[in-house]
């Protein structure tokens, strides 16, 4: 967007966009409002309203999210343009917990580490490895001890371990602990480095274990919390370098990209940005005083954010891609993947509406509504199975019957569709993103129904799961019976648009309402079917 004019008119059209939203709710709830009073009405016309008001607000938020990085261009705290000068160099821990990842994997990221230019920085292996786990082969877990021994000593990185409990949340706080010379039974720091340390780490930076950093990552990031001294962390973004791998590494990583453009910079511009666990750095200081990460939580970064924000630190976003990672490269570790994060996300709702209700003036209201799009993001899966049942069940039982009447639905409709997505694909495109790729990241989104339903379920009847790596190197279709809610539902679709048209060849009903239905029973069909796409990633490319 070039200029101060640009950002205004486009500020305008996102003006209009909002507006087209609180629009479309309200001619949907006089839609609702006026059906038939028949149980089954209000149910369908109930749950529908429901779906589409989430919808249309998390649309909301993410205009607000984008108005909000627009507006904060003319007054920049935290960019790549704005790093202050460093003159002194405090000291830092570089930290990657690992469990049993692939030793190719860790050496390529310990290598990076190793390279950083930061000076006074001290590089600490977490192996979170359970050694002694049921069913595991002893001699090969032996044999494995012993390679990331050599590993670490071999670089020159500090090999933290202590016995398995929990995961990367609770590895980090031992390890933590530890420093502080706090007691923490059997634990073991072995010190390859050349150089010792000198007092207590002020700063710690934080990596997945397939995180590869560019060699100038620290220096931007301390001289930012240097010259902010409320700042509890800095993220920056994920980018995953086998992006060309395959379709699903491909549109995986498309996922990420519309997370970490717009909407962070609109999250951090609030001082809303939540901790994403790897690529970011952290004040000791404010992790000690909130007791460290959350452990209650398999998404321990975004939990413990949380807890930053209600003890008065803030955050923020670098939006810098100075650091690569490997995505899912299947859609058996994409769904694994997106089951962990849903859990963990939806599973934190109950902490954000018990924390509300303990104190609402605790958080600003833009915090409170930032931390609830967040958590409910993944109720999306319910939404979109509504959306798609909801036309079979006009073509099929005539239910809802407000359906025979779609003119005020479409005088309301088209503005808003036409907005919205004009405003998306053209904000997007000033990123240098093309509209197929972005389709590619939505269409994987919308066939991972089933995961984030069931992750969410469980996450609201308080299941807290455990933590696994996403798998990484290679792809393996899953069996086709893995896919059966995805491949029942596409079926369904294709029946109800076959009968929706056989009706309004015989003149069966309304014929906008037959076709208006029809047309979204095709749309879920080809959306649906896509799973077959994403299933052979290696021959779809």
């Amino acid at each position: 967007m070039a200029g101060k004019l640009g950002r205004k008119l486009f500020a305008s059209s996102l003006t209009a966009a909002m507006l087209s939203v609180f629009m479309y709710l309200i001619a949907r709830t006089v839609l609702f409002m006026m059906s038939a009073r028949l149980w089954q009405e209000m149910a369908v016309g109930g749950m529908l309203l429901l779906a589409e008001a989430f919808t249309m607000l998390h649309a909301f938020g993410y205009f607000l999210n984008v108005y909000h990085g627009l507006a904060a261009a003319d007054a920049p705290r935290i960019t790549r343009d704005t790093v202050p000068p460093l003159d002194d160099y405090p000291p830092v821990a570089i930290v990657v917990a690992s469990y049993k990842e692939p030793l190719d994997v860790l050496e390529d990221t310990l290598t990076c580490f190793y390279n950083l230019t930061y000076p006074n920085k001290h590089i600490f292996f977490l192996d979170d490895t359970r050694y002694d786990k049921p069913g595991e082969d002893p001699r090969q877990m032996v044999e494995y001890r012993a390679q990331i021994d050599d590993l670490c000593r071999r670089i020159g990185v500090n090999l933290f371990r202590r016995p398995w409990r929990g995961a990367k949340a609770g590895m980090i706080n031992d390890f933590l602990d530890y420093l502080a010379d706090k007691p923490v039974p059997e634990a073991t720091l072995s010190v390859f480095e050349d150089r010792p340390r000198e007092g207590a780490e002020k700063y710690v930076i934080v990596f997945d274990a397939d995180m590869n950093p560019l060699p100038d990552f620290v220096e931007p990031l301390v001289a930012f919390m240097e010259k902010y001294p409320k700042l509890a962390f800095i993220q920056t973004p994920q980018y995953y370098s086998n992006f060309e791998a395959n379709l699903v590494a491909k549109a995986a990583g498309l996922q990420q990209a519309v997370f970490y453009e717009y909407i962070c910079e609109g999250k951090s511009a609030q001082d809303a940005m939540f901790c994403c666990g790897t690529n970011v750095i952290l004040r000791r200081q404010a992790l000690l005083e909130v007791g460290g990460f959350d452990e209650t939580s398999v998404t321990e970064d975004f939990a413990t954010s949380l807890r930053f924000h209600m003890n008065g630190w803030s955050s923020a976003y670098l939006n810098k891609i100075c650091a690569f990672g490997m995505g899912p490269e299947d859609l058996g570790g994409y769904f694994k993947q997106q089951f962990r994060w849903a859990l963990g996300t939806v599973g934190l709702l109950r902490s954000i509406g018990r924390e509300f209700l303990r104190g609402p003036s605790r958080l600003p209201a833009a915090k409170w509504w930032e931390y609830y799009l967040s958590g409910t993001h993944y109720f999306v899966g319910w939404v979109f199975v509504i959306m798609a049942i909801c036309p079979l069940l006009y073509l099929f039982t005539d239910t809802p019957s407000y359906f025979a009447r779609p003119e005020l639905y479409f005088l309301f409709f088209m503005p808003y569709i036409v907005l919205t997505v004009t405003i998306f694909l053209y904000s997007m495109s000033q990123r240098k993103y093309r509209f197929w790729e972005l389709a590619q990241g939505i269409l994987l989104q919308a066939i991972t129904f089933p995961v984030y339903m069931k992750a969410s379920l469980l996450a609201l009847l308080g299941v807290r799961g455990t933590f696994g790596i996403t798998p990484k190197g290679g792809s393996t279709s899953l069996p086709m019976y893995r896919l059966w809610p995805q491949l029942t539902l596409a079926l369904a679709s294709l029946g109800g648009f076959t009968w929706g048209m056989l009706r309004l060849y015989h003149g069966d009903g309304p014929a906008l309402a037959l076709l208006a239905n029809s047309s979204w029973c095709l749309y879920h069909f080809c959306i649906l079917s896509t799973a077959l796409h994403f299933n052979f990633p290696e021959v779809a490319e």
